[in-house]
Parts: structure tokens; sequence; C-alpha cells
């Protein structure tokens, strides 16, 4: 691990004013991304700005009848808040398939949103990868590629994005707030804040320099019917082969999104539209274009069959 220089912020503004100005700042919280990036040198940040001391980690009601979740909640936290689990029960479900909770407990909701590829090519710094070099190439092409992308996939890039959690967010419609270095503040829809790899897949969100997130936003609940469905390759601390998040309302209408076979959390508008069309029309619509090596195709019929899995136990009630 490189040497650092480290500061502990004392509000939003003036972190996101202190990454702006120093070259090589990043903001630390749990760290349980971040620190393993450090030791491999995949990360090499310069300085270190602390957030923990924010008082970002409060879980509040909304005047629009939704929930606002503070940028430095512990996952083990928004998972067991009674709130989430009566009216957000597929982001209970989304987080408690995440990690150990060991990491649990350390990792934050911001955090979990920036996580970054668990894709072992970017991992291994003596392979070609744009994500770790842009313009380097991508060894997952042409490489083994069981856990990559068949969708939303590019020529530079076919990783995928790690986080269940953001899965089940992009699913509820949520909303990321953020901190500007000028102090200005706004909010980012979920749909637009992870971005697909085109030829630059290493900047992988709408961030700019220095914008700090400070909270989430839930819109009102839902209703109907919460399943998030994980499939791995063994039943704990295990990344998605590929994930089903969906609401479903009683006349057969709702929302899916998928995890583990894009760039970011997968959600097509018209999938949700074919709801109550069932299943096959369902992923039709979310694999349409869909992009396979030899060694990823079985993600097709495991989407199939899972999301059918996942309406016929919705319609279980």
């Amino acid at each position: 691990m490189r040497a650092f220089t480290y500061q502990r912020a004392q509000s939003p503004a003036e972190a996101a004013a202190a990454a702006a100005r120093t070259p090589g700042a990043r903001f630390i919280a749990g760290g349980t991304n971040l620190l393993d990036l450090m030791k491999l040198e995949i990360e090499t940040p310069t300085h270190l700005i602390d957030v923990n001391g924010l008082a970002l980690d409060k879980i509040e009601a909304t005047s629009e009848g939704g929930l606002r979740i503070g940028a430095l909640v512990r996952n083990t936290d928004l998972a067991a808040d009674q709130r989430v689990r009566r009216d957000y029960a597929v982001l209970s479900r989304a987080l408690l398939a995440g990690a150990s909770t060991q990491l649990r407990n350390k990792a934050t909701t911001a955090g979990n949103l920036l996580q970054r590829t668990r894709c072992p090519y970017f991992y291994d710094t003596n392979q070609p990868c744009n994500k770790r070099q842009p313009g380097s190439g991508c060894s997952a092409i042409g490489g083994f590629s069981r856990n990559h992308a068949i969708v939303g996939t590019s020529d530079a890039c076919i990783a995928t994005h790690p986080s269940d959690m953001a899965v089940a967010m992009q699913l509820l419609d949520a909303g990321v707030e953020t901190v500007r270095p000028d102090g200005s503040t706004r909010t980012i829809p979920i749909a637009d804040f992870h971005r697909l790899p085109g030829s630059t897949p290493h900047i992988e969100t709408a961030l700019m320099p220095g914008e700090l997130i400070t909270g989430v936003t839930l819109p009102k609940p839902l209703g109907g019917t919460h399943i998030y469905r994980k499939v791995r390759d063994r039943s704990s601390y295990a990344f998605a082969l590929i994930s089903v998040a969906a609401v479903v309302q009683a006349d057969g209408s709702g929302r899916v999104a998928l995890g583990g076979v894009a760039h970011k959390p997968w959600r097509v508008p018209a999938a949700d539209a074919s709801m109550p069309q069932g299943g096959k029309a369902v992923a039709e619509q979310l694999l349409a274009g869909a992009k396979t090596s030899a060694e990823n195709a079985f993600k097709i019929p495991l989407v199939q069959r899972t999301l059918a899995s996942v309406l016929a136990e919705a319609k279980k009630g």
C-alpha cells in the first residue's frame, strides 16, 4: 500500500471541496472495497477524506411519504429497519443476500452504490483492463467470461456491477442526493447514476470530481409482493451469477430488475410494461440484444427460469 495523507471532514461541503482541490483524493467510510483495492494498488489515492463523522447515518421519513437513507447508514441497520422491512422488503432482502454479516456491519449505503466490479481481470494488475488503465484493452473479452455481462456491454468492457442493494434501489426508483464542491446539491435518479461502459468504462457513475453522496431517497411504498432472488455458485459470500428483484401487484403488473448481467443494475421500462403478459415476454425485453460467450451463455436460460420462478412465487402471494 502506498503512502497517503488523511483528514477528517467536518461537513459534507468541506469534504467535497477538499476532494476537488486535492488531486488523487478519495472519500473513505466503511472501506470494505477501497482498502482492498489500495492493498492491491488498483486504487492509489494520495489523500483520504474520512466522512464517518458527518452525521449521515439516519433513516428518516420524507414529506412525500418515502424514506431518506443517509449515506453512512450501515447495510445491517438498513436491512433491519422496520420501515424498510415492511414497506421496501425487496431492499431488505437484497441487502441480506450480500456479503457477510461482518461486512454488512461496516459497509455503507453510499459505499455499496460505489463498489467496483469484481472482474478477475480488473483485480489482476498483470492483465490489460480498460477500467483500471483506460485504453489498455479488455482481457475478459476473449478470456474466461463466465461471470461477465451479457447486456449493455461494449467493445471496451464486459464487467458487471456487483451490488445487490443497487438492484433493489433501481427497482424502487431511488434518488441519489449529493453535494458538489461548490456547496450546491442535486438529486440524481438511480437510473442515471450508474453508467454503461461505452468507450469509457473507467467512468462508472454520473458523479463529478469531488461530488459526495449524502443520502438516498425512496419514493412512497409500492405495495405488492416483494422478492429478491440471487443465484450464485455457493450459498453465502458470493456475488450473483444473476439476480432478480421484483415487485408484483395483485393484477400481475409490477416491476423487475436484474443483477449480474450488466455494467449497472439492469431495468428496462418495456419489461415492466410486459409484466401482465408473463415471464417469457418480460425476459425477452430484459435480454433484448444480449451478447454472450461460450462461458456465460447459460445466463440467458438462467434469467428466464429464475424470473419464471419469481413470478410464480409472487402469484401465490
